[in-house]
């Protein structure tokens, strides 16, 4: 089935799923290749969809930030069979207090001065353009769908995809 969502709807969808898939591909120079991707784990998304990531101001990743902010994130839960994939603009900040409010204490085991140490940054990534796969009915109900299809020989109804318009 295919369902595009716009604006509010698509924002919650964004929201719904990387709050549960939580860790996902964070990839940058998307004009060269190979790709320069590595795994990053969300520190917050806020009510707008933003994403919020902590990094440190020598990584590869703000460098090219610096140069190119156009990203794209992909998380994906096999387990549940969730995906997204989010394209969209980075932006670093060294502001204190937003450091402060997203820091965590696994963030310590990358920077050897906690959260005031001079390199940790925050990156914000603004989602323009996204597209998502999802179980309809949640993960026990779609194995049935699909056994339910094996065994009759018909087609199941079980998932979901479209673009999110934001």
């Amino acid at each position: 089935m295919h369902k595009d969502l716009d604006n509010k709807e698509a924002v919650e969808k964004i929201i719904s799923l990387v709050k549960e898939i939580k860790t996902g591909i964070f990839v940058t120079e998307l004009t060269k290749t190979p790709l320069q991707s590595r795994p990053m784990s969300i520190q917050d998304i806020d009510d707008q969809g933003n994403l919020w990531f902590i990094s440190s101001a020598n990584s590869n990743k703000n460098f090219e930030i610096l140069k190119d902010n156009q990203v794209q994130l992909f998380f994906a839960n096999n387990s549940s069979s969730q995906y997204i994939s989010i394209y969209g603009a980075a932006s670093i900040y060294k502001d204190q207090s937003i450091i402060d409010e997203l820091w965590t204490p696994v963030a310590k085991a990358w920077f050897e001065e906690g959260k005031n140490d001079p390199n940790v940054t925050v990156i914000k990534v603004t989602p323009s353009d996204a597209y998502y796969w999802d179980t309809k009915d949640g993960k026990v109900i779609s194995l049935l769908k699909m056994a339910g299809s094996a065994l009759f020989g018909n087609t199941a109804d079980i998932g979901v995809e479209g673009k999110l318009k934001l």
